[in-house]
């Protein structure tokens, strides 16, 4: 019988393959000022619904593209959940930029207890549970364990819509200019995945949704990387600003960076 993880896995793969077969031949529309959505999202997250709840009866399913009141019912059922992104990196999907990936977490008493990230165009599967390991195609993986912000590879994400009055962007440039380079690269799953395997040594973010980030939220903690709120506190699966780093110095150094006061 397959594990959950296996299955996670599974659904991973059916909603990468449809991806790559719809790349460059779907149209897109705005759900949201800048906020993409196309059919190849709507089409990978049915494949995925299906083989999970057909073998999971009983987990309720929140995806990014279901409807406001299925989200609603899923948050309210009290059952264990699959948190699915079919396609994190729409805007680079409808480009052609080939840096997207479906994001599959089960959650369970408001934790993550297992999350897959699956890169299709690269065939790269990264996993972890609750009480293992974090992997990339079943090899196991670690964060970098960077100290020094002016060695480091920092990632970020922005919200659509973002203004230059903003506080993002004081973050932005307070971090790049004591980093040693600072990328924004368009999957937040993608980069907690590289975080975890040392590709990355600091993200932060300060408007992804809980479905873009549930899966490499576990994955890279089980790979030791260390999280906390941007403005302190503990990392809120259900409200995502947050910081994460390889290490205790550099996630010190990165909190420093991001004190910025909202200014008029």
């Amino acid at each position: 019988m397959l594990s959950i993880v296996d299955s996670a896995c599974e659904a991973a793969q059916a909603g990468g393959k449809i991806l790559r077969e719809r790349l460059g031949k779907v149209a897109a529309r705005e759900k949201g000022p800048a906020d993409l959505v196309t059919d190849a999202d709507l089409a990978s997250q049915n494949a995925i619904e299906q083989l999970l709840t057909s073998r999971f009866p009983d987990f309720a399913f929140l995806g990014e593209e279901s409807s406001p009141a299925d989200r609603d019912a899923a948050a309210r059922s009290g059952r264990p959940m699959w948190v699915v992104d079919p396609l994190d990196g729409t805007a680079n999907f409808v480009h052609g930029l080939l840096s997207f990936s479906v994001s599959i977490a089960l959650v369970e008493d408001n934790q993550p207890t297992v999350g897959v990230v699956f890169d299709p165009m690269l065939n790269s599967m990264y996993a972890a549970t609750v009480d293992g390991p974090a992997t990339k195609n079943h090899k196991p993986i670690s964060c970098s364990g960077c100290e020094d912000i002016g060695q480091a590879m920092v990632c970020c994400s922005f919200r659509p819509g973002v203004q230059r009055g903003d506080v993002e962007v004081s973050q932005f440039l307070n971090v790049l200019e004591q980093s040693q380079s600072l990328r924004r690269l368009g999957s937040a799953a993608l980069n907690l995945c590289y975080l975890a395997e040392g590709c990355l040594d600091a993200y932060w973010a300060n408007s992804v949704k809980t479905w873009d980030v549930a899966a490499g939220y576990l994955i890279a903690q089980r790979a030791g990387v260390h999280f906390s709120g941007v403005s302190g506190g503990s990392f809120d699966l259900w409200n995502p600003q947050f910081v994460a780093t390889s290490s205790s110095t550099l996630q010190a150094a990165m909190q420093a960076c991001l004190k910025v006061s909202n200014q008029p």
